[in-house]
């Protein structure tokens, strides 16, 4: 696990050094035990490449950059490949010779051996950089960079008149001197709208994610012109999806199902370090556990506890806990703690984002108890259907159809009572959601985006002046201009091809599960040179389950219906009986207690950089609405984040 970073076309080989040197220092955290780089020569002047690394396979050999043996490729990468031993053994039967025993040098030789083919033959999670220096492949060097399938592993980029420079973290970008402290308008609408910045933008403007499962190849000589993003992986492709014999019924699809998880979670807990997990309640980290302890006896688990409060779920977890027979260490957190450790969890994100203190703390414990990578149950929720949306989105959906015979000017003055008589057992902030999709039923490109809506349109115009802005195509259907509602317009328009409950879960999965869980997993983990590592989102598990119609991963009325027939019989009787918990911090108590001064005074003292995009009062409007009972802490505490993130990171 590393922090990649490097540039293209500087002037001069010592400025493209610098830039990158003033990168790898600003990811230290990202890999605290080692660095390492290239810088160009004759062969590709302008260039310089850098990483950080964090040591878990092959701690004496690891080194980066990597070669080849005729020292005319080299890589750098960010993350793990889970199927390197397999394919060590593939490349070293076509000749390919061995240095290490690192997975990243496997990188190398697949790419000898097959080029740009060889991202279709990686199990992991990655993010990389691939400088390739021979003549026979180009007419020029080149510079390849990757991301894997479901964005597990992040990388930016910008292209700017001195150059193109990419990083595993916005920040560093921002510490390479190559991209101005601007917020970008148009990220901030996504921010506001969803409570994370959707890819592929970033809140800086002219810093772009390269999204999931995309690749970009730039001529190093080759200034004149702009790289672009292209997909390099497609569900609707895979082996599972193609095969004519995936299974049709929900008994059938477990039993594969549980082969593939059993395979997953065995190849995660590869590593020459200690290996934990994240153990809560819920039911995707008890199947992580029970799977783990098919593999390995005694290993270490850690709870994050909330000691007197409805949110601790220490009681179940130390159940599952003594089930497998774990190592277990619960880790206290109360809200003085919170306050003590408040900004040192927001200098941790790498972009605001509403969810991402959880996780900074969840991390921190897996700290605590001294692990350097653990596992962890992200992913099971979007995978088998265990989130609010899979019910609320159809129900939108009739809303929205609906609406579409109503007069605009009626539809606006009826919203209010419509959604009351829609959602009668539902709180403020839902019946929000609904009341905006009958009142601006086309505002987003499909139903589904109302039901994971912050401020949703109609409220957000309190807070900002919104900025709604398509991509811009060329004739080939390359993006040109990407924007936020570019990527969700893309996604929509898959999910339309697939049965509901498909669609939803791949609206769930390149959305919020990649613009907020992933994004700020990485981050806040790294944040603590933690390397978190997810065998629910495994390619193969992945693209098994998404190939699966509706019958086979779905039953009314039963949560998770597949992963439960596919483990239940592993699972203790408890885990399987309880309702869906969502895991939180308590935040309502905190921001009215030991937070509300701290979220007052920054309210009272907006950011430089965002002060003069917000509408006068909108930041009161919200906190007097969180105070009186109107709406819940998510919305206040997203703008305090938000609002303190700038503070730090964007000061002239």
């Amino acid at each position: 696990m590393c922090g990649i970073c490097g540039v293209a076309f500087a002037s001069r080989n010592a400025e493209a050094e610098t830039r990158v040197r003033a990168m790898t220092a600003a990811m230290r955290h990202r890999g605290p035990d080692e660095d390492g780089f290239l810088i160009g020569d004759t062969r590709a002047p302008g260039l310089a490449l850098g990483m950080r690394r964090l040591s878990i396979i092959d701690i004496a050999g690891g080194q980066q950059p990597v070669w080849n043996e005729t020292r005319d490729v080299a890589v750098i990468f960010n993350g793990e490949l889970y199927n390197y031993r397999e394919l060590r053994e593939r490349l070293a039967l076509c000749g390919h010779r061995f240095a290490t025993q690192s997975d990243t040098e496997i990188l190398v030789h697949a790419w000898e051996e097959w080029g740009e083919d060889a991202l279709n033959e990686l199990q992991g999670m990655f993010a990389f950089a691939l400088l390739d220096l021979r003549g026979r492949y180009a007419t020029a060097p080149i510079l390849f960079l990757a991301r894997d399938p479901l964005g597990i592993k992040p990388l930016y980029y910008t292209q700017t008149p001195d150059g193109f420079a990419f990083a595993s973290e916005v920040r560093a970008l921002l510490a390479s001197g190559a991209v101005p402290k601007q917020l970008s308008q148009d990220a901030l609408t996504s921010y506001l709208l969803f409570g994370s910045v959707s890819e592929p933008v970033t809140l800086l403007e002219g810093v772009f994610s390269l999204p999931p499962g995309h690749r970009m190849l730039l001529h190093v000589p080759e200034r004149r012109r702009t790289p672009r993003a292209r997909p390099w992986w497609d569900r609707a492709q895979s082996p599972a999806a193609r095969d004519t014999r995936k299974p049709r019924d929900l008994s059938s699809a477990a039993r594969q199902l549980r082969t593939l998880l059993e395979a997953a979670v065995r190849k995660h807990l590869i590593a020459d370090v200690p290996v934990g997990l994240f153990l809560s309640s819920g039911l995707d980290s008890g199947a992580i556990a029970a799977l783990a302890a098919q593999n390995k006896a005694g290993i270490q688990s850690f709870t994050l506890t909330f000691p007197g409060t409805p949110f601790d779920e220490a009681e179940l977890a130390r159940t599952v806990a003594n089930h497998y027979k774990t190592k277990h260490t619960e880790v206290p957190l109360t809200g003085d703690a919170i306050l003590s450790r408040i900004d040192e969890a927001v200098a941790g994100l790498d972009q605001p984002t509403m969810d991402g203190i959880n996780s900074y703390f969840v991390s921190w414990a897996a700290k605590e108890v001294g692990l350097k990578v653990a596992l962890s149950g992200l992913g099971g929720d979007e995978l088998f259907a265990g989130y609010q949306t899979f019910a609320d989105t159809p129900r939108l959906s009739r809303l929205i159809r609906s609406a579409w015979f109503v007069p605009g000017v009626v539809r606006r003055l009826t919203a209010p009572m419509v959604a009351s008589l829609i959602w009668r057992q539902k709180t403020p902030d839902a019946s929000r959601k609904a009341a905006s999709a009958w009142a601006h039923p086309d505002a987003l490109p499909h139903p589904y985006f109302f039901t994971r809506a912050l401020f949703p349109p109609g409220q957000l115009e309190r807070i900002i002046e919104p900025r709604f802005r398509p991509s811009t195509i060329s004739a080939d259907g390359v993006t040109l201009e990407p924007t936020w509602l570019g990527w969700l317009e893309r996604t929509a328009d898959e999910a339309r091809k697939l049965e509901p409950v498909a669609g939803v879960s791949w609206l769930e999965m390149r959305t919020y599960m990649a613009s907020t869980l992933l994004r700020d997993t990485d981050s806040v983990s790294m944040a603590q040179s933690l390397e978190v590592r997810v065998p629910l989102l495994d390619t193969l598990v992945v693209e098994f389950a998404e190939s699966l119609p509706d019958a086979a991963r779905w039953r009314p009325g039963t949560q998770k219906a597949l992963l439960v027939e596919a483990l239940g019989d592993l699972l203790p009787r408890e885990i399987l009986a309880q309702r869906k918990r969502t895991f939180t911090l308590p935040w309502e108590e905190w921001l009215r207690g030991p937070l509300r001064a701290r979220v007052e005074a920054s309210f009272a003292s907006p950011a430089a950089a965002l002060a003069p995009l917000l509408r006068p009062g909108g930041l009161h409007s919200v906190w007097s609405d969180f105070l009186a009972g109107k709406t819940s802490w998510s919305r206040p505490w997203s703008l305090y984040v938000l609002n303190e993130w700038c503070r730090r990171h964007l000061a002239a």
